[in-house]
């Protein structure tokens, strides 16, 4: 098969459904307010993505706000002063998200992970273990 076309089938299978949410987050999820609810979904999306792709981190935490308000509007939001935790320290992280309207479906997720966020600057984050 030419370089191209793999290239071409792998865009669309992502511009197809939203990713799948496991059933007992969804039940959590439905239970917040709209905007919680837009960020609670990109966070764990986003800490999915990073645990699933080649880049060696396992996150177990993300928060969307740490260095910078995240920006919602409609279905979307940009979290650019989010950080991660993986293995016991934090990394700067930037992230834009698309929902479906319910704000509980991940329709699209772009993310750049940034440098480890030193521990000398964990409190004056409310960064922890």
């Amino acid at each position: 098969m030419p370089k191209r076309l793999v290239l071409l089938l792998s865009v669309l299978s992502l511009a197809g459904p939203a990713f799948a949410v496991d059933p007992a987050i969804k039940k959590q999820l439905e239970k917040l307010d709209p905007a919680t609810r837009l960020e609670q979904s990109c966070d764990t999306e986003a800490m999915s993505r990073i645990n699933k792709d080649a880049t060696g981190y396992k996150p177990d935490k993300v928060i969307a706000y740490t260095f910078k308000d995240p920006v919602p509007s409609d279905d979307r939001l940009e979290a650019p002063g989010a950080v991660f935790r993986s293995k016991g320290d934090w990394y700067h992280l930037s992230y834009s998200c698309i929902t479906g309207p319910q704000h509980i479906n991940v329709r699209e997720l772009q993310y750049t992970i940034g440098e480890k966020v030193p521990r000398e600057k964990w409190t004056k984050y409310y960064l922890y273990d």
